[in-house]
Formats: structure tokens, sequence, C-alpha cells
């Protein structure tokens, strides 16, 4: 037995993937993590980069990804006053699971799956 075999409790494996799902599963989430990856965006360029989102449902979905502390808020007081979101470093250990995730779907995903619900 090696000593990954050793270590690796399938039951902790299963409970850290539903938790994974249940917040990347949950609509927009991983779309706007990452629409964020090339860098911090304000409001209106976030709208514009996740097609379909509502004002409202983008500006619940920031407030929920911030406090996860995996998007920082960050208010430049101007004028005019600007606003903005960027990854913490959490949000960015992120970027290489949607990028996998991003090519996983190009390959073995149809395009007409990919449309919305």
């Amino acid at each position: 037995m090696t000593a990954t075999e050793q270590t690796h409790d399938p039951a902790l494996c299963s409970a850290a993937l539903v938790r994974a799902f249940d917040f990347l599963g949950k609509r927009w989430n991983g779309v706007i993590l990452g629409s964020l990856i090339s860098g911090p965006r304000g409001f209106a360029e976030l709208r514009r980069a996740v097609v379909g989102i509502s004002d409202s449902m983008l500006s619940e979905r920031l407030t929920e990804l911030a406090g996860l502390g995996l998007i920082a808020r960050e208010v430049d007081p101007g004028p005019p006053v600007a606003v903005r979101y960027a990854l913490t470093g959490s949000g960015t250990a992120l970027a290489p699971a949607l990028g996998a995730l991003t090519e996983w779907a190009g390959r073995h995903l149809p395009a007409e799956r990919c449309s919305e619900d």
C-alpha cells in the first residue's frame, strides 16, 4: 500500500466534492470567478461578461463570493466612486480547476448542452 492509499479517505473526498459542487454548481458562481481570472472588473464589466445574469443576481452572487473570501470588493472613492471586484488568494487558487473544467467542457460537452436551461 502506498502512502497516498493510506491517507486517502473516500468519505472525506466525497464530502469535499459535495461542498465544492454545491458551491460551483450554484448558477453563475463559477462563471463570475472565471470572469475575474484575467483581473479586476467593475460591476458593468462583469454584467457584460456574464451573459444572461440580472443586476440583482450579480449583486447577490458578488456579495456571497465576497462573504466566502473568494473575491474582494475594492472601492475607489473617486470622484466618481468606482467599485471593482478582484479575486483573493482563495479565489485565484480556483483558477486551475476552472481552467480544467472549461477545457473538459470544450472537449466533451456539445455546445448545445452549455446553453441556458
